[in-house]
């Protein structure tokens, strides 16, 4: 079951990274132009994406027992328990509430040029945060065995 929920994990990940670069692309190039409707349904699959991501994630997060390593003082000197008990939730976190934020002033927003305003600064702010809190192979030898899925 851990399995099938890390795979699920994984490819979600792809499916919204795409989704949220595009989106951040479309909010940097289209500022003058007018906000249709298929962007805010966009924004919307981007938002339900990433609560999934969250479900997901915290149903990982408890399953592999990494809520456990909190209270060790060891958890903290190594890199890779560090990155799975606090840095990889706590980030992804603050970036699932900056697109949620993002989404709700972007549905509220009175003008065109204000919701592509609001949704490259906090899409893009989210983005940013999701690269970096992504285990990627490169990140080091303990996160080579995780690979690109």
């Amino acid at each position: 079951m851990i399995t099938g929920l890390t795979h699920t994990h994984s490819l979600l990940r792809w499916i919204l990274l795409v989704l949220l670069v595009y989106a951040v692309i479309r909010a940097l190039t289209s500022a003058g132009k007018r906000y249709f409707e298929k962007e805010r349904k966009t924004a919307l699959v981007v938002l339900i994406l990433s609560h999934i991501q969250l479900l997901l994630g915290f149903s990982l997060y408890f399953m592999k027992g990494w809520h456990n390593m909190l209270g060790a003082s060891e958890t903290m000197k190594n890199e890779f328990t560090r990155f799975w008990a606090v840095e990889h939730m706590s980030g992804m976190l603050v970036a699932i509430i900056l697109i949620t934020m993002g989404y709700g002033r972007i549905k509220r927003a009175s003008d065109d040029k204000a919701k592509w305003k609001k949704q490259g600064i906090f899409f893009g702010i989210a983005l940013l945060i999701i690269l970096l809190m992504i285990p990627w192979p490169f990140r080091g030898e303990a996160f080579a065995a995780y690979g690109w899925f």
